[in-house]
């Protein structure tokens, strides 16, 4: 009985930011779909870059969908923005260069059709990421911590969004004491990000992946019944018990035992789907 109360009150802890955001009441008016290919809505004058974004969607699609072992709930709809003008009205953090705002909104910053060009098919499958989880349990769920929301999202894009930490620099933090803090958690209105482990947000980023890639490469089948427990909206620690006996942080310290001990075996953590 006292089981179930505390999957109740998780429950309850785990509501998605959804349509009570007020920047997911924010009209699309700035898009069109394009005419190739209406998964992609574009801002007016900026079709050649709905168009780049139409050349890799399948294939970031399929990468999502493989690593998630699931298909997406619903066809997944990305918005470019061609101008900064159009980025800053939708995503609260215009530095980033791409988002997935509340309401499960994935928005692509014109930086991806210029300057960063080149990390359009990591950061578009990165994202789609997100929006696939999104679909399945909420723009945002605070019982699942934000290093397994990235970490995931970047393994499933082959290191897309943690591409600027390499992971030698990472197993250098965790030699210096430096690693992700996998003991707290999330609350509905507080996210700990990299600064609540001390790290830079690319090695932060970095370091889940390798996190969540030597989970995936230590038993795949645990792995996989583990994130469709997730989608299905399970409790994440709850789900990890069920699944793996023992909590995250106690099975995850072994990964950084093996780091410390220069383990190169426990160090493999392979970016890919």
């Amino acid at each position: 009985m006292r089981r179930w109360i505390l999957v109740g009150v998780l429950a309850l802890q785990g509501c998605a930011l959804t349509v009570s955001n007020p920047r997911a009441l924010l009209p699309m008016d700035s898009f069109v779909p394009l005419a190739s290919d209406a998964r992609v809505w574009v801002e007016p004058g900026f079709e050649d870059y709905g168009e780049r974004v139409a050349s890799v969607l399948p294939a970031a699609i399929a990468r999502v969908e493989a690593a998630h072992y699931l298909a997406f709930a619903r066809p997944p709809r990305v918005y470019a923005c061609g101008s900064e003008a159009c980025f800053k009205r939708y995503v609260l953090t215009p530095k980033l260069s791409a988002a997935v705002v509340p309401d499960n909104r994935l928005i692509l910053s014109p930086n991806l059709n210029g300057r960063e060009a080149r990390r359009l098919p990591a950061l578009l499958t990165h994202e789609l990421a997100h929006l696939h989880l999104g679909q399945r349990i909420g723009h945002y769920h605070s019982s699942l911590p934000v290093w397994f929301h990235e970490g995931w999202a970047s393994l499933t894009a082959n290191g897309g969004g943690a591409e600027y930490a390499t992971d030698e620099a990472a197993y250098a933090a965790i030699h210096a004491g430096r690693r992700v803090n996998l003991g707290v958690r999330d609350t509905y209105d507080k996210r700990h990000r990299a600064p609540a482990s001390g790290l830079s947000i690319h090695a932060f980023y970095r370091q889940s992946m390798l996190l969540v890639g030597w989970l995936k490469a230590q038993d795949e089948a645990r792995f996989r019944d583990w994130v469709l427990a997730i989608q299905d909206n399970a409790d994440f620690d709850i789900a990890f018990w069920n699944i793996y006996g023992q909590a995250p942080d106690t099975l995850l310290s072994v990964f950084y035992d093996g780091v410390s001990g220069d383990n190169q075996s426990t160090q493999a953590a392979p970016a890919g789907p």
